[in-house]
């Protein structure tokens, strides 16, 4: 992740100044950003990833027309943005909109959002004290939250217990998976450093990879082609490039992938399908409500999979609230069912120490033959033994010097 330096104002001015990017939704503000840049946006309970994206993108402040932290839950973003130096200027209220133009030159000074030496905006200004004492409060709330869970999973099961128990509905691929370990991507956290460290893993045993949404285009990014990409729509998006914060698939990815799986509703339907037709992809479909990584672990231990390994998706009660919790029904039962062959893959590194190779095998038989000789050595048959060899090779070292005398 990179973090941002804070901006000079402008003029000598007080507070800290760049150029404002607007736009409600965070997602449509990222592909907009510069370093340096002020992020206005309308995000209630800004999540880890979309934190993740403003700090990748270089933002020195955002200001959020809602509150950073309801309360409803320990939301991750605000904590993230706080440690890597960004100003947070909070529930400003969504009169920001109609004031604040795309484009504008902005500061902020303290509670207030100006342009020039006009106050276009107020608000509070977060530190991390603030997110902290905050974040402490929402977890008080997490009882709420899990009562509302257990009813969405007794939904879910009902709707989906064919998908679940059975199998139902899952397109038999080309690729084979049946007995292969399968690794499977999200562009979400800490996927860089999760496949560096899978990179050894993924040379010497050749794993089917998955790629969800964007996930495909972190593959290519590491130096993998993936075998299948499974999209859905927040992968197919809108356009057909994906920037580093966004979840849309480029379509090079698509292209360049063995087979690729359309995540549709339960009526078969999905926005944004027309676009692999575009591109000549004849995609599988499977019929599912949940998140499309769900469905992607679903596919792989249908089809087999001996082990299945999880980059940038939840791996913690936190993360799992932070982010799609609309969701976490769907997460929650597609890990009862898949359990035994789940695992994150920063827990890897520590579980598999590479193959062995030939010269592994060299280096042992050589020590234990270094160890075999000076064992015999040291007994009086090994003394006379080794004085004899001695003797042998003096005479031969001898008889090659004369060669040459």
């Amino acid at each position: 992740m990179k973090f941002p330096s804070r901006q000079q104002p402008l003029d000598g001015l007080p507070g800290v100044s760049g150029t404002a990017r607007v736009d409600r939704r965070t997602s449509a503000v990222v592909r907009r950003l510069r370093r340096g840049d002020i992020a206005v946006i309308d995000h209630l309970d800004l999540d880890r990833s979309h934190a993740e994206a403003l700090v990748d993108a270089g933002v020195v402040a955002v200001v959020n027309a809602s509150p950073f932290i309801s309360g409803r839950y320990p939301n991750l973003g605000p904590d993230l943005l706080a440690k890597a130096g960004v100003l947070m200027l909070d529930d400003v209220g969504a009169e920001v909109f109609k004031t604040v133009t795309d484009g504008t030159a902005v500061r902020i000074d303290g509670h207030r959002l100006m342009r020039g030496d006009e106050t276009v905006a107020e608000g509070r200004q977060l530190s991390a004290d603030d997110v902290a004492e905050r974040m402490s409060d929402a977890r008080g709330g997490l009882s709420t939250q899990l009562q509302s869970f257990t009813h969405n999973t007794t939904e879910f099961l009902r709707r989906e217990q064919d998908l679940l128990l059975h199998g139902q509905g899952v397109p038999r691929l080309r690729t084979r998976i049946q007995g292969r370990p399968v690794v499977v991507v999200v562009r979400g956290y800490d996927y860089r450093e999760d496949l560096r460290k899978l990179h050894r893993f993924i040379r010497e045993q050749r794993p089917v990879l998955i790629g969800v949404d964007a996930g495909a285009d972190a593959l290519e990014a590491a130096g993998h082609r993936p075998d299948i990409v499974v999209v859905g729509e927040q992968g197919l998006g809108q356009g057909t490039t994906a920037g580093e914060q966004g979840q849309t698939v480029t379509d090079r990815a698509v292209r360049h992938s063995h087979e690729v799986v359309l995540h549709t509703d339960r009526g078969g339907r999905t926005i944004g399908s027309d676009r692999l037709e575009r591109l000549g992809v004849r995609a599988h479909e499977l019929a599912a409500s949940g998140l499309t990584e769900d469905v992607a672990l679903l596919l792989a231990d249908t089809a087999g999979a001996s082990l299945m390994i999880t980059v940038g998706m939840h791996a913690t009660l936190d993360e799992f609230l932070d982010r799609q919790r609309s969701g976490l029904a769907s997460t929650f039962l597609t890990r009862l069912r898949v359990g035994p062959k789940l695992v994150d893959a920063k827990s890897v590194p520590q579980l598999y120490a590479g193959r062995v190779r030939l010269w592994h095998l060299g280096v042992v038989v050589l020590a234990g033959l270094v160890a075999l000789l000076t064992a015999v050595a040291a007994t009086p048959v090994g003394g006379e033994w080794w004085d004899s060899v001695q003797g042998a090779l003096t005479d031969l070292i001898d008889w090659i010097q004369g060669l040459f005398t």
